[in-house]
């Protein structure tokens, strides 16, 4: 049984005045019944981990880099998220593919950098706008989860998350029908590759627009184990709910 996970993307937001809204999402859920997952800027990451410490709030990274070590000004590696305290680490977001000119085989490595590192892997695919309209979503995504996800992997360390790009920040969401068919597909995409007992070990996240007020519709979608959010997880007045909707939603 996958365990559902509500996981935030702080993005590049938060200064230490920030770990408050962290310390809120923690206190509000002591006893939470999914994963739960912030991911804040780097510059956070320590005094993050520090500061949800002995609470079910876990920290993770938003980046890292397909080397361990070395000549690489700026960077950060998988090893190094994992030393700060981070558990997990976000991979080929849509604003990384966009802004940096990540390819689905720099994703690939970083993916396996992080799993060697003792990280869970969340791997982000999705289409544009211009892909939808031309009827090219699933082409878009599986190829993506094919060239994005390394071979050999342990699927509980591995997490897919399907953000539509023109969903991302926009208050736009795919039908529940479109959110579906994507889901059910990479599942399948999934099984074929790996096999059963591996691919039902993966998580499918839906990430685009998820607010307190249509993540339990979201929720109840197939093949949907949670929620990757962006703005929504800045604060706890927003996160909360969708936290209890995801609860509610694994029962």
């Amino acid at each position: 049984m996958r365990r559902k996970l509500a996981a935030g993307n702080w993005k590049m937001n938060g200064t230490g005045e920030a770990l408050t809204a962290l310390e809120a999402i923690a206190g509000a859920h002591p006893a939470a019944t999914v994963d739960l997952l912030i991911c804040p800027p780097a510059t956070l990451l320590y005094r993050a981990a520090q500061a949800v410490s002995g609470s079910r709030v876990r920290i993770g990274g938003q980046d890292c880099h397909a080397a361990n070590a070395g000549a690489h000004t700026g960077d950060i590696s998988a090893s190094m998220l994992a030393d700060a305290g981070a558990s997990a680490v976000i991979l080929g977001h849509s604003e990384r593919r966009a802004d940096h000119g990540e390819t689905d085989a720099q994703v690939c490595d970083k993916a396996r950098a992080a799993l060697d590192a003792g990280l869970i892997a969340i791997i982000c695919i999705g289409e544009t706008l211009a892909q939808r309209e031309a009827g090219q979503t699933l082409d878009v995504v599986c190829a993506q989860l094919a060239g994005s996800v390394p071979d050999g992997i342990d699927g509980s360390r591995v997490v897919i998350a399907y953000e539509p790009v023109w969903a991302i920040g926009t208050g736009l969401v795919p039908t529940l029908e479109q959110i579906a068919e994507v889901h059910d597909t990479l599942r399948q995409q999934l099984i074929g590759r790996f096999g059963s007992e591996t691919a039902e070990a993966i998580r499918l996240l839906y990430g685009g627009s998820v607010k307190p007020g249509n993540a339990a519709e979201i929720f109840a979608v197939s093949n949907v184990d949670g929620a990757l959010v962006g703005g929504a997880s800045l604060s706890a007045a927003d996160f909360s709910p969708i936290v209890t909707a995801l609860e509610q939603a694994a029962g």
